[in-house]
C-alpha cells in the first residue's frame, strides 16, 4: 500500500528555511498508531493527515510522540498542498479539527489562516523547572490554558538578542509536559521575535510555530498598539508571518514552498483472527477479510456467526 506524502516548508518563500511539515492526504483514516508511526518516521515537528469531509477536510496533526491539539505550520502546509496539488484552482479550504473549524484562504502571495485567539494571563506560580530551565532567567512569565492539558508558558524578555542567545535546558523544560515554552521580545526588524521549545513532544525547538502566535499576536498588539504585526521566529531556520488579532480570532498569514513529493510504502500483510471463545456446533462462520499495514490494526475484517 502506498500513501502520498508531501514535505512543505511553511512560513517562508524558500526551501531550507521556515518550518518543514509532512502532509499525508488519505482517502479514509488509517489506524491512529499507524499515523503516529509515520510521524515518528518523518521526525518533523508535525505530520498532518487529512481526509475529505463534506465540502472540506478533516485534519489531524501528529508530532513524533503525540497527537497535537492545534498546529499552524502544518495547517498552512496542508492548505498549500490542496491549493497546488489536490484541488488546483480553489482559493479557500475549510478544515474540521479537534480545535474547531479552521479556514485557510489564498490572499495574494500569502495564505491567511483563521485561528482562535488564546490570550495569556500572568503566571501566578512559576514552576521550578521553568525558572531554572532558561538562561537568562525568566522575569516576566505568562501562561495560557484553563488546565494543564492545554497550557503553554510565555517568557517575555527585553531585547531580541536575549531571545536569540537564550540557552534552554531541554531536560528541565521536558518536565513541564504537557506545556511548551515560548520566549519573546520586541524585534529589531520585526515587531516581535520568538522561539518555542516542546521537548516532551519530540520537538527540542520548533523552527516556526503558528499556534503560539494565537497568544503572541494579542499580547504584542496590545503592547505595541498595532493592528497587524510582523512576527519573526528566530530559530536556526527562521521564518516570518503576519499576525492580525480580531477579538476572539486571529488571522495568521504566511507563505510556503514545496520541498518534496513522494509516497510512503507500507507492507501489506494478512492477519488471522484467533479467538478463545468456542463457536457453537452447527454455526455458520462468515469472514470478510482485508489487509493492514505492518504494525497497524486490521481495519477491514468482520467476523460473525449464525447459530
Amino acid at each position: 500500500m502506498k500513501l502520498s506524502l508531501f514535505q512543505v516548508d511553511a512560513f517562508t518563500d524558500k526551501v531550507f528555511s521556515g518550518n518543514p511539515a509532512a502532509v499525508c492526504p488519505l482517502e479514509c483514516w488509517v489506524d491512529e498508531r499507524e499515523m503516529l508511526s509515520i510521524a515518528a518516521e518523518n521526525n518533523l515537528s508535525e505530520t498532518a493527515f487529512c481526509v475529505p469531509e463534506d465540502s472540506g477536510y478533516r485534519l489531524r496533526w501528529f508530532t513524533p510522540k503525540f497527537e497535537a491539539q492545534l498546529c499552524g505550520h502544518a495547517t498552512l502546509a496542508t492548505a498549500f498542498v490542496i491549493f497546488n496539488v489536490l484541488q488546483p484552482g480553489i482559493t479557500s479550504v475549510r478544515f474540521q479539527t479537534c480545535s474547531g473549524p479552521l479556514v485557510v484562504q489564498q490572499d495574494g502571495d500569502y495564505m491567511a489562516m483563521d485561528f482562535p485567539s488564546m490570550p495569556a494571563k500572568s503566571c501566578a506560580a512559576v514552576p521550578r523547572a521553568l525558572a531554572e530551565g532558561l538562561d537568562p532567567a525568566p522575569r516576566v512569565v505568562l501562561e495560557t490554558g484553563t488546565n494543564a492539558a492545554d497550557r503553554n508558558y510565555f517568557v517575555v524578555y527585553t531585547t531580541e538578542d536575549q531571545v536569540r542567545d537564550a540557552r534552554p535546558n531541554l531536560g528541565l523544560l521536558e518536565a513541564l509536559h504537557p506545556a511548551g515554552v515560548c520566549i519573546t521580545a520586541p524585534g529589531k526588524q520585526s515587531d516581535f521575535v520568538s522561539r518555542y521549545f516542546a521537548p516532551s513532544y519530540g520537538i527540542p525547538e520548533d523552527p516556526v510555530t503558528g499556534s503560539t502566535h494565537c497568544t503572541l499576536g494579542p499580547y504584542w498588539s496590545d503592547r505595541l498598539k498595532k493592528g497587524v504585526l510582523h512576527a519573526r521566529q528566530t530559530s536556526q531556520r527562521g521564518g516570518d508571518l503576519l499576525v492580525e488579532p480580531r477579538g476572539s480570532r486571529v488571522t495568521l498569514k504566511g507563505k510556503a514552498v514545496m520541498y518534496l513529493a513522494g509516497a510512503i510504502s507500507l507492507c501489506e500483510q494478512r492477519r488471522v483472527l484467533t479467538s478463545r471463545r468456542p463457536i457453537p456446533n452447527g454455526s455458520r462462520l462468515r469472514i470478510r477479510s482485508g489487509y493492514s499495514s505492518c504494525g497497524g490494526q486490521l481495519s477491514c475484517l468482520l467476523v460473525s456467526y449464525k447459530s
